[in-house]
């Protein structure tokens, strides 16, 4: 393997991980909204808590999809840690 191609091939993964990075992060802010929301609502009356979810601003987030997903954006991070250790270790053997 060429040596470029190898480091073409890193900044290609780590672009990769920067947006999982993001992802993981969004859901992440999720959950804290859920639980934002949980605490907001035993302080709201229960027509206002109605109306807010109706209006899509109350109880949006799936906490148990959300979680679901930060699972596997964890493990898909994980995996691409491996691939970048591998790629760094052959871009090291090619400048050897």
């Amino acid at each position: 393997m060429r040596g470029v191609d190898l480091a073409i091939y890193a900044d290609a993964l780590a672009g990769e991980s920067a947006s999982l990075a993001a992802r993981a992060e969004r859901a992440h802010s999720r959950l804290r909204q859920a639980a934002i929301e949980k605490r907001a609502r035993s302080a709201l009356s229960e027509s206002a808590a109605e109306r807010l979810e109706a209006l899509g601003l109350l109880g949006s987030v799936d906490e148990a999809a959300t979680r679901a997903e930060l699972r596997e954006l964890e493990a898909a991070l994980d995996a691409l840690d491996e691939l970048q250790t591998w790629v760094e270790a052959e871009l090291v053997r090619n400048a050897a």
